[in-house]
């Protein structure tokens, strides 16, 4: 059984360079509804014993997109234990701890989550955070949906891509405390697309944030 640690970002009413590095907000904004539960690191098993969890008719059930299927057979095919389901779940999982160490200025810990070029982006939207002296103030709701669109193998490496649809209660503040954009009584709808890498059969049994994109 291997661990699988996702990593993935999201900004809250920020500049222009961090909405380029974070994904899309619609803007529409609905009454809050009550909080999800929190969710644990989640395991991304290798479970040689749980071959259906990677049938065909297993990878159909699932939340995938059709173009991500014949990936997702890939990256069966390179570690059979891998488990769609599971994949998810932790991805959902990542999604909640990766956006709370972003909200606190956790730039070490992001930092064991992504490849460098995404930890690089990680500290530089931080430090403008810190620059303008500002502080998010954020939750997370609830995720609505978490969908795999894409998946591929090149070589040994793996990508899988995802899509977030979640609500969020955001506020900024500003080195006093006021409060200067957004409202915990309302929720954030926000959309997020993020590709997940890792090299197949290799040691470190971890995922990593490869690309961030808006949906």
């Amino acid at each position: 059984m291997f661990y699988v640690i996702l990593l993935a970002m999201v900004a809250g009413f920020l500049a222009l360079r961090l909405y380029a590095v974070l994904g899309k907000r619609t803007g529409h904004e609905q009454p809050l509804p009550k909080p999800a539960e929190d969710r644990p690191a989640v395991v991304l098993a290798k479970r040689p014993s749980d071959a259906a969890a990677v049938e065909p008719r297993e990878i159909a059930a699932r939340p995938i997109e059709a173009r991500a299927e014949q990936g997702l057979r890939a990256i069966v095919a390179g570690e059979p234990g891998f488990d769609v389901g599971q994949f998810v779940e932790g991805a959902k999982a990542a999604y909640r701890m990766t956006l709370e160490a972003y909200w606190r200025d956790d730039e070490a810990g992001l930092a064991e989550l992504a490849t460098p070029d995404v930890a690089r982006a990680f500290g530089e939207a931080i430090a403008a955070r810190r620059d303008a002296g500002h502080v998010l103030d954020n939750r997370l709701v609830t995720i609505e949906k978490a969908t795999i669109v894409d998946a591929t193998v090149s070589g040994r490496e793996a990508r899988i891509t995802m899509r977030f649809d979640a609500d969020i209660a955001a506020i900024t503040r500003d080195a006093e405390g006021t409060v200067i954009a957004g409202s915990m009584t309302d929720a954030v709808e926000t959309h997020d697309v993020w590709t997940f890498a890792r090299t197949l059969k290799s040691n470190d049994p971890n995922w990593t944030l490869a690309d961030t994109d808006e949906a």
